[in-house]
């Protein structure tokens, strides 16, 4: 007589509770992930995946990692937790205009530079003059920017400033020659540590304008910002204008 063979058990039901497979087999999730999760759990999720991130996260783009059953000011709650956590360590947790994310705090950066002793991309102080007037002036034109300098400015300086990242064209003026329209990035209030315009110093005297990025680079979280020594024959785009200052003014 033929036997049949017992039919086996399935991997489900011969894996003990609450092992990886029987969780698999029954369309479960590790507590860290599910519904119930706890605060801290909830915030270990949002630390790594902004730890893990290279560029800045959006509100919209966290919620995702909880299915969006976070609201946003649920999400913001945590976020503050989590600065409130950081407080006393080197690196920090900031809101800046693309998104949250993690970054060294100024007081570091003396050591980090140790790392990497390269200097980074030095600007003019036609360059920054030219940015300041773009920030507090936006949208302007090359047009408007000569006015404001009193010089003639060289249309590599506006392309080093695109390259950058820093400013973009966004239209044209509907005038002769439909002349571009620039003005700042999100990449821009970023590399500066800040959230909106709003957020850039107030210029309270005509003196303010031509140091005001050389103020934030110096203060400010990124190195990138600095301005080259003076040269002793600076052509059109390096001289800058006794107005210049006061142009920039809001």
């Amino acid at each position: 007589m033929k036997r049949t063979a017992p039919e086996s058990p399935s991997t489900a039901a011969a894996a003990p509770a609450g092992s990886p497979a029987k969780e698999r087999a029954a369309g479960a999730f590790p507590d860290y992930l599910n519904k119930t999760m706890n605060t801290a759990d909830a915030k270990r999720v949002l630390e790594t995946a902004l730890i893990c991130s290279q560029q800045p996260l959006p509100l919209r783009e966290l919620r995702v990692l909880f299915n969006d059953e976070l609201g946003a000011d649920t999400l913001r709650s945590l976020l503050e937790e989590l600065q409130d956590d950081w407080a006393q360590r080197g690196v920090e947790l900031v809101c800046v205009a693309s998104g949250w994310r993690f970054q060294s705090r100024p007081a570091m950066r003396e050591f980090l530079d140790r790392l990497h002793p390269e200097k980074p991309p030095k600007y003019t102080r036609a360059t920054l003059e030219t940015l300041a007037i773009i920030a507090y002036r936006q949208p302007v034109t090359r047009g408007d920017m000569e006015d404001i300098r009193g010089v003639t400015i060289n249309t590599q300086l506006l392309k080093q400033l695109e390259d950058r990242g820093w400013v973009e064209v966004i239209g044209h003026r509907e005038a002769a020659g439909r002349p571009a329209l620039y003005a700042t990035t999100r990449q821009f209030l970023d590399d500066l540590g800040l959230q909106s315009l709003d957020q850039l110093p107030e210029l309270g005297t005509p003196g303010e304008g031509s140091g005001l990025l050389e103020k934030l680079a110096a203060d400010d979280a990124q190195p990138d910002l600095q301005i080259d020594a003076p040269t002793a024959e600076p052509g059109p785009d390096e001289s800058s204008s006794p107005d210049t200052a006061s142009a920039v003014e809001t």
